[in-house]
């Protein structure tokens, strides 16, 4: 038990520190959208919250790495063919299939309306991300390319994510 405790520990204390280290310019979602989603994934899972509210951040964390990678490309102009597509499903390939193989996801039991929670959560999640930071884009063209308030990039992506993990938090409780 304390080893897994440590374990966590490392894990959480790492991924802060990458998300420092390895911050790059404001790009799609900028580095601190990463960091805050991965820091509360990690913080849910430790303190025992619901698989499905787990989830929503996962799919929030994917998206904003999904994003993250298609400007990269872009920005290097390396396109081809389907890119955003493969790029996409790589990601959520890499992230649901090794839950798959460790019995996270496919519990008979971890189940809301007979969908597994955690896949429930992630897709929730990456929908709620996705519309937070359309929304960022759209109301900063309808301003003249200016934002609304200050940090408005960071804040219109993860408010979804906040305001399901409220919705979802009342409908397990």
């Amino acid at each position: 038990m304390r080893n897994i405790k440590s374990l966590k520990k490392f894990f959480l204390f790492s991924s802060a520190s990458m998300g420092l280290f390895l911050a790059l310019p404001a790009q799609a979602v900028c580095p601190v959208c990463v960091v805050a989603v991965g820091a509360g994934l990690g913080f849910s899972r430790w303190l025992g919250i619901d698989d499905t509210i787990s989830g929503l951040w996962i799919g929030g964390l994917v998206v904003s790495l999904i994003m993250w990678t298609n400007n990269w490309l872009v920005k290097k102009n390396f396109r081809f063919k389907a890119d955003k597509v493969l790029i996409a499903s790589a990601f959520f390939l890499l992230v649901v299939v090794p839950l798959y193989w460790t019995g996270i996801i496919g519990h008979p039991y971890n189940t809301l309306w007979e969908i597994d929670k955690l896949i429930l959560g992630i897709v929730l999640g990456s929908l709620g991300f996705w519309l937070g930071d359309s929304a960022y884009f759209y109301f900063k063209k309808q301003n003249n390319g200016k934002v609304y308030f200050p940090f408005q990039k960071v804040v219109m992506p993860v408010v979804p994510l906040i305001i399901l993990s409220i919705v979802f938090y009342f409908l397990i409780k």
